[in-house]
C-alpha cells in the first residue's frame, strides 16, 4: 500500500491568481466560478486540518484517488450532496449547507 502520510503540495495561490489575471478572459471566468472555487477550497482545508492524502481519504470513502481528485477540482465535476456527505465524515467533519438571502442591489 502507498504511503497515506499527508505531505502538502507548495501553491502560492496569490502568485498563481496575479500571473493568471493577466489572461484574457481570466477574471469573468474564475468569477463564474466563485462558489465551486470556495467548495474546493473548504474541501481542500478540511483534508488538510484532518492530515490526510487523497488516498487516504479514498480508502476511508471505499473509492479512488481519482475521485477525491476529480471531487477536489473547482469546476471540473458537480459532486452530489451525497458524496459531500461522505466526503466530509472521511476528513473528521461534518457537511453544512446555507442558503443566504441575496441581498438586494
Amino acid at each position: 500500500m502507498a504511503d497515506l502520510e499527508f505531505q502538502p503540495v507548495r501553491h502560492d495561490h496569490k502568485a498563481f491568481i496575479e500571473k493568471a489575471s493577466k489572461r484574457q478572459g481570466f477574471k469573468e471566468a474564475y468569477d463564474a466560478l466563485e462558489l465551486e472555487y470556495a467548495l474546493a477550497h473548504e474541501m481542500l482545508v478540511a483534508r488538510s486540518r484532518a492530515g490526510l492524502t487523497q488516498e487516504a481519504v479514498a480508502v476511508r470513502m471505499g473509492t479512488t484517488k481519482s475521485a477525491i481528485s476529480r471531487l477536489e477540482a473547482a469546476g471540473k465535476h458537480a459532486p452530489s450532496v451525497a458524496s459531500l456527505k461522505r466526503y466530509a465524515a472521511a476528513v473528521g467533519c461534518t457537511l453544512k449547507i446555507e442558503l443566504v438571502p441575496a441581498t438586494l442591489k
